[in-house]
């Protein structure tokens, strides 16, 4: 069970395209010789003011080795989203402005409980004020995907105030506070377990987090991905271009495809769904 508002695509046509393009390592000339699509209309796409067809799309997407259906989804303003349902749990998406965008955290927890785990901690606790949910006073423990400002500004916060006694960054990471969790390392709070997977690309210390409960009879699982995919993109390779495309193809494999994806921008959406559509997912 989710609550919260349905959040806009983090990435448009023009943030997917340059994204792609940084991580090819072929110039913007040369993507359109071979795409034979005019330099000035992928220029135009990339700066938001695209009119590109799905036939040049779908060639472009050749060129970048890109999903087309996904991309042609994108170039219509139609990326389709799945229903989100079967969590065995309750997830709190917590959506805050941050710049000229929107980051995300997640409170999850037993449904009816005042106590929850906190994923990612905002930049800050004013933000996390703002859309924090009454219901939840306690929390068992604090998971960070990376320590980047918008992700773990609140980190230190969020400790004082919860009296937190568990926090966990990845490994190469730190923070005050917070110890290591390596690749597959588990731990488990009450009805909930939380494994780590090493997923670096964005940052070079970067962990998606599969949350699930063992004992229900039945549901999906959760995975926190911070900033290695979001729905229709995936994160900025700050660090490396293919590792962050080897961590996606694992984390894409690994986990059940019914599992629901938490990005640390944007809607939340299924791993199966991104497999279908998700460009950067060909």
């Amino acid at each position: 069970m989710t609550k919260g508002a349905v959040f806009a695509l983090e990435d448009e046509l023009g943030d997917v395209l340059d994204k792609a393009v940084r991580q090819s390592g072929i110039t913007r000339d040369l993507l359109a010789l071979r795409a034979e699509v005019p330099l000035g209309r992928i220029l135009d796409a990339i700066d938001y003011r695209s009119d590109l067809s799905c036939d040049e799309l779908r060639r472009i997407a050749g060129v970048l080795h890109l999903n087309e259906v996904g991309l042609c989804a994108l170039g219509a303003g139609n990326y389709p989203l799945p229903a989100i349902g079967g969590l065995p749990f309750c997830v709190w998406p917590l959506a805050m402005p941050h710049g000229i965008g929107v980051v995300n955290a997640y409170l999850v927890g037993e449904c009816g409980s005042s106590r929850a785990i906190l994923f990612d901690t905002g930049a800050g606790m004013a933000a996390l004020d703002a859309v924090w949910p009454d219901e939840i006073r306690h929390l068992d423990a604090v998971f960070l995907t990376h320590v980047e400002a918008e992700h773990a500004g609140g980190l230190s916060e969020v400790l004082a105030r919860y009296r937190v006694a568990a926090a966990y960054v990845p490994v190469g990471a730190t923070a005050s506070g917070a110890q290591p969790m390596g690749d597959g390392e588990a731990v488990t709070f009450r009805h909930l377990e939380v494994t780590a997977y090493t997923t670096p690309g964005h940052a070079a210390a970067h962990n998606c987090y599969l949350v699930r409960a063992p004992r229900a009879v039945r549901g999906t699982n959760l995975l926190i991905s911070g900033d290695l995919v979001f729905a229709g993109s995936v994160g900025g390779a700050h660090f490396s271009p293919f590792q962050l495309q080897q961590s996606l193809q694992r984390m894409l494999s690994a986990v059940p495809l019914h599992t629901v994806i938490a990005p640390g921008h944007g809607p939340l959406t299924t791993v199966e769904h991104e497999l279908r559509y998700n460009p950067f997912a060909s």
